[in-house]
């Protein structure tokens, strides 16, 4: 049990980081996005460059956070598996830590 636990731990703490990078990767790509359209009317060779460079850039961004999404509802399903499994070889531990669970709970709340 103490395997699992780990494991989904660490699995739920990765999925935060990873969680929060991909928010603020889409806030990046959002931005750089609004700053390619208001950008459009400018003219020059330098500023078409580096138009040119940030749409190949914000391209490779996307797809790298439709991968990371990819990879992590894969491990949600991994976490998910593995606690079904635990379940079915443990049912008796698992209603135990429920209910203890449970009646933790019930006392943090009684006592407001």
């Amino acid at each position: 049990m103490a395997k699992i636990a780990s494991t989904v731990q660490a699995a739920a703490e990765g999925a935060r980081d990873t969680s929060k990078l991909v928010a603020d990767l889409r806030e990046v790509a959002s931005d750089a996005e609004e700053l390619l359209n208001l950008t459009a009317s400018q003219a020059g060779e330098r500023i078409a460059d580096v138009r040119e460079r940030l749409g190949e850039r914000l391209g490779q961004l996307k797809a790298q956070l439709l991968d990371l999404e990819a990879d992590m509802r894969e491990r949600g399903k991994q976490i998910a598996h593995a606690t079904d499994d635990y379940v079915h070889d443990n049912p008796w531990k698992s209603i135990g830590a429920t209910a203890g669970v449970a009646f933790l709970l019930g006392l943090l709340i009684g006592r407001r």
